[in-house]
């Protein structure tokens, strides 16, 4: 403080104790406010951040009152502007794929039983569970089997920021199993009569206890967007069985707040940017269109009546004759100008040469955001390899996460309450597996394979793999499962099978071989006029059948001639 304001300070407090007293103590907050953060990302005073809007609140706030306008903009982004609907089937096409296969990997030192028994009763899992999963008949609606269902879910995750999906029973003619997969939009978890509770106790749809603890889903039963001609009502579904605590719902969301109960659509944070870069690009597509058209401009010297020479479209082609405030253009274009105009500078600049560059450096934010490397949101991989690799791995970790998510939250319980229906119809043997849940979890364990990452250089990255099993840095099933999303215990015995079966295709070629160098072995005696007859009589039954070869060989060769 300089003394001009120490000073004036000492004046007041002569005069005005209090008032001095104030001024101190505002000044002493000032000096607060401007400490720490106060003089950066808090400042108030600052010109560069006096114009900063911002506001917060709960997750209700700022998240739940939103969802729906993120869910309508976040879809109407994947129907129509490509950059957008590029990302989410990155995203769909690198996590799901073609589905995520459990391999079953049973806890052999929990249960006590041989390695040997615990890989023929993985066998077995394996086999009733593709007797399950790969029919139609799991999906409520008997559209779709277990693994485009997991894409259906995780696609409606991507575009909606929710998916549930409820577990429902009920048996089908020829399908030994009765658990049913029913997958529900988010727009459909929904408050009754659309009014979240003021006690917080139902939000969005979803109901919590005193404690927090989610107890049960509200669902509409109509979508609240369609024009179903029928009554809006809705149907409470609790989150476990009371008797058997059993999952009756499943609720894929990502959370990003505490107390968070809805989830909020992948492409919320990039909607503006995607819709801004769609407008743009429509209209440079348009502007190109448009100066594509223009071929000619006619200067009059007098004001004639009449068309110009080659003007305008033809009344039957016209698309909006009606409106009179629309100019329709056609490839080849003649415009007439009035008396006294001229055209100056006819150079629309279309295509824009900056296009390509400007698109590109908005597209990076974007993945950045998204976590999805321009090269894989663009699918342009034109670097160097050691870049293209780099932004494959930083990719691949976010997809390794996903779908650990996706299996840990979707395909793992599903799995488990399937296995349980195997298991009480007796279709699988697993003692204790209702009695004691540390066997329960030794059985249910599973891994989830998904489709593997690709390979840019196969060469060294198989020698890489080599290397790191050698010394013991990974294993072979962890291997195979990275490199080509399969199972290294089936490939053995797969290459068994295939070894069994080469080794009797060489065994019958080999003999082959040995009975055409035995007949060739054999000498052939030359025929004589007149006991040609008896010759053939006199001939071993062997020696006619080498002979037969010899003359179907050399037919065989004139034929070739």
């Amino acid at each position: 403080m300089n003394g001009i304001a120490r000073a004036i300070d000492g004046i007041i407090a002569t005069v005005a104790p209090q008032f001095a007293l104030k001024r101190a103590g505002a000044r002493h907050k000032m000096q607060i406010l401007n400490s720490g953060y106060g003089n950066y990302g808090a400042n108030v005073t600052k010109k560069s951040l006096l114009g900063w809007n911002y506001a917060g609140g709960s997750w209700r706030e700022d998240i739940n009152e939103n969802l729906p306008t993120l869910r309508q903009r976040s879809r109407d982004i994947y129907m129509g502007v490509p950059i957008g609907r590029a990302a989410v089937n990155t995203m769909r096409t690198n996590v799901v794929g073609r589905g995520l296969m459990p391999k079953p990997t049973i806890d052999a030192d929990v249960l006590k039983i041989s390695p040997e028994k615990a890989k023929e009763l993985e066998r077995k899992i394996s086999k009733e569970w593709e007797l399950w999963a790969e029919s139609a008949d799991c999906d409520m609606a008997r559209l779709d089997n277990f693994y485009e269902l997991q894409q259906l879910a995780f696609l409606n995750w991507l575009a909606s920021g929710d998916t549930l999906a409820l577990l429902p029973v009920k048996p089908r003619k020829n399908q030994p199993y009765d658990l049913r997969v029913q997958l529900i939009e988010a727009d459909r978890l929904s408050s009754p009569n659309n009014f979240d509770t003021f006690d917080n106790q139902i939000v969005g749809g979803v109901e919590v206890d005193k404690d927090g603890e989610v107890v049960a889903y509200h669902f509409s039963k109509h979508h609240p967007l369609s024009y179903a001609n029928e009554r809006m009502e809705w149907q409470r579904v609790e989150a476990y069985g009371k008797r058997t605590g059993r999952r009756n719902v499943l609720h894929l969301m990502c959370r990003e707040r505490i107390d968070q109960r809805r989830g909020v659509p992948f492409l919320a944070p990039v909607i503006e940017a995607l819709k801004q870069l769609g407008r743009y690009t429509d209209a440079e597509l348009v502007a190109a269109v448009v100066s594509g058209m223009f071929t000619v401009f006619i200067e009059k010297t007098e004001d004639k009546d009449g068309e110009p020479i080659g003007s305008g479209v033809p009344e039957d082609e016209l698309i909006d004759e009606e409106d009179e405030t629309t100019l329709e253009l056609a490839p080849g274009a003649v415009l007439d100008l009035g008396e006294g105009e001229k055209a100056h500078d006819i150079n629309p600049g279309r295509p824009n040469a900056n296009f390509s560059g400007f698109v590109e450096a908005i597209c990076q934010q974007i993945g950045a955001a998204l976590e999805i490397p321009y090269e894989l949101l663009m699918k342009h991989f034109t670097a160097s390899y050691s870049a293209s690799r780099g932004a494959l791995e930083e990719a691949w970790k976010m997809f390794k996460m996903y779908r650990t998510w996706l299996a840990n939250d979707f395909c793992q319980p599903i799995y488990e309450e399937w296995l349980a229906e195997a298991v009480a119809k007796g279709r699988i043997k697993a003692p204790g597996f209702f009695a004691d849940p540390l066997r329960h979890k030794a059985y249910c364990k599973a891994a989830w394979n998904g489709p593997a990452r690709g390979l840019l250089n196969p060469v060294q990255e198989v020698n890489a793999a080599v290397l790191k099993v050698e010394n013991g840095f990974s294993t072979r099933s962890t291997e195979t499962m990275e490199m080509a999303g399969g199972d290294f215990y089936s490939n053995c015995e797969q290459l068994k099978n295939e070894e069994k079966a080469l080794k009797e295709v060489k065994k019958i070629a080999d003999s082959t071989e040995k009975e055409k160098k035995q007949q060739e072995a054999i000498p052939v005696q030359p025929a004589q006029p007149g006991k040609q007859e008896q010759q053939e009589q006199d001939v071993p039954e062997q020696h006619g059948a080498g002979k037969q070869q010899e003359d179907g060989e050399q037919t065989a060769g004139g034929a070739e001639k």
